[in-house]
């Protein structure tokens, strides 16, 4: 049986994804704007709009607000179980990273997070926002809502370092066990606009409960990805064995 006539999006989509793997587009290189791709390939912009669409969704190409098209650099392999900090599990692939803070300061709990990390009524919590950039892009919004109690002063200190040595410097704190959940999401607000995304952009949404050694809830994060730029993988022998 003949496979079914592709339509004229999928036949660009598949073009420029020869185009990526060759190397002829190299990584991070932009696209041509969308008028110049409906110009090459006589097309619509929707028909252009249609086949980037498809190359976003795989990953192999993102976009930024206003700047335009670009093709993803290789993505960075993300354990959850991996437990150093963020900085040194990007600088083990041999990539660069960097952390900037946007705000830090006392919140009052959601309902949501009162239930997640067993608080009372009107309990207040440390909220820190930061971005991280690898290789100059920036690819994580993360908002950490620390409990106070377990961090007194942590507001006052450089919080572009990995939270992970403060706690084991400063606190004597030490993770313990963490609980992941993580799904697909869209980039809205103070994400998109953080991560340099339309609204409505696919991102990855981790969000995850801190423990410490002493089986005591100190944390949750929530971890918003570009979804190119992440894989995250697990090694189930790897967890029976802990």
């Amino acid at each position: 049986m003949s496979d079914l006539p592709r339509s004229q999006a999928a036949q660009i989509r598949a073009t420029l994804a020869t185009q990526i793997d060759s190397g002829l587009l190299p990584l991070g290189a932009k696209l041509p704007s969308e008028r110049e791709l409906s110009d090459l390939f006589s097309t619509t912009r929707i028909t252009i709009k249609d086949a980037l669409l498809a190359l976003e969704a795989e990953g192999r190409i993102y976009r930024e607000d206003r700047r335009g098209w670009f093709v993803s650099p290789p993505r960075l392999i993300y354990n959850p179980q991996y437990r150093s900090h963020f900085h040194e599990m990007v600088t083990r692939q041999q990539r660069q990273v960097e952390t900037r803070v946007l705000s830090a300061a006392t919140v009052l709990a959601t309902p949501a997070l009162s239930q997640e990390l067993n608080l009372g009524a009107m309990a207040q919590l440390y909220r820190i926002q930061r971005t991280r950039s690898i290789d100059g892009r920036v690819v994580l919004y993360v908002e950490h809502h620390l409990k106070p109690e377990f961090f007194p002063g942590i507001l006052d200190k450089d919080l572009s370092q990995s939270l992970t040595l403060i706690y084991e410097r400063e606190y004597d704190i030490h993770y313990g066990r963490s609980r992941f959940d993580i799904y697909p999401s869209a980039a809205r607000g103070d994400v998109a606009q953080a991560l340099t995304l339309a609204e409505g952009s696919p991102i990855l949404l981790v969000f995850r409960i801190n423990y410490d050694q002493h089986g005591q809830i100190i944390d949750c994060d929530h971890e918003y990805w570009r979804h190119d730029a992440i894989l995250i993988t697990v090694d189930s022998q790897t967890a029976a064995g802990d």
